[in-house]
């Protein structure tokens, strides 16, 4: 059973397809030349201009290494920045810490 996609996520790429478009256009790319130089189909590069959910994170990476912003892809998630699962990490943290006795001493 495949479920609808939520409209925030639906939004989200939209706007992400709006970006690329822009990107591209400020760099003075036709279509045709950005998806030549990604190795891509041109209605590939239409389809994510559009905002369609289809097109595949591959697509994605080849299209953001071509105008030169692939280290976005590399921060979208980072761990080191993730506020709510730090957050869930330090509920389960000991309140306190004890240190270990030695067998050595008394």
């Amino acid at each position: 059973m495949r479920y609808p996609l939520p409209e925030p996520a639906r939004r989200a790429i939209a706007k992400l397809g709006r970006d690329l478009s822009l990107a591209r256009r400020r760099r003075r790319l036709s279509q045709a030349a950005l998806a030549d130089r990604s190795g891509i189909a041109v209605n590939t590069v239409r389809r994510l201009e559009k905002g369609e959910p289809s097109g595949s994170i591959e697509h994605l990476a080849r299209i953001l290494y071509v105008l030169g912003e692939l280290e976005r892809l590399e921060t979208l998630l980072d761990t080191g920045t993730d506020a709510v699962g730090l957050l869930m990490m330090d509920e389960g943290l000991p309140q306190r810490i004890r240190a270990r006795k030695s067998k050595g001493a008394l």
